[in-house]
């Protein structure tokens, strides 16, 4: 399994075999992004969201995601903003150490997500704690 950053000018390239992974992530947003949404913002000039893909070749992308360098006053995050695929036990562990090593190299002291609560599971064993719980009040 491979894990490898898109650069911008290949997003078009890659997002037809992506494009329903994000539909998938963009769904537990509860109708604040679509997978278009999501595709324009890795576009947008000056906005620097990273795409990711776990592939064993070009025909075969397992995983897609999404992420962002924040910078808050006190600490760096790198923020997995979404993530999308199949056969997620195959392709987490290579893409958490590349995700793990570009955080580093980018001088980020945690990595930093949110998402529906089975995502707890899944990052249980990798060190993940959670911090707070995030919550919607309707403005009706």
């Amino acid at each position: 399994m491979q894990v490898t950053w898109i650069p911008t000018e290949h997003i078009e390239a890659v997002w037809p075999s992506i494009k329903e992974y994000m539909k998938g992530a963009a769904d537990f947003t509860y109708g604040r992004f679509t997978e278009e949404d999501i595709k324009q913002e890795l576009l947008r000039k000056g906005h620097l969201q990273q795409l990711w893909i776990a592939f064993e070749d070009f025909e075969n992308i397992y995983g897609a995601v999404v992420t962002e360098i924040s910078q808050y006053p006190q600490t760096r995050a790198l923020i997995m903003h979404f993530t999308g695929g199949k056969q997620l036990p195959k392709w987490k562990k290579p893409m958490l150490e590349v995700l793990q090593q570009f955080a580093r190299d980018n001088e980020c002291n945690i990595i930093e997500s949110y998402g529906r609560p089975g995502w707890e599971k899944v990052f249980k064993k990798d060190g993940y704690e959670q911090k707070f719980v995030f919550y919607e009040l309707p403005v009706e």
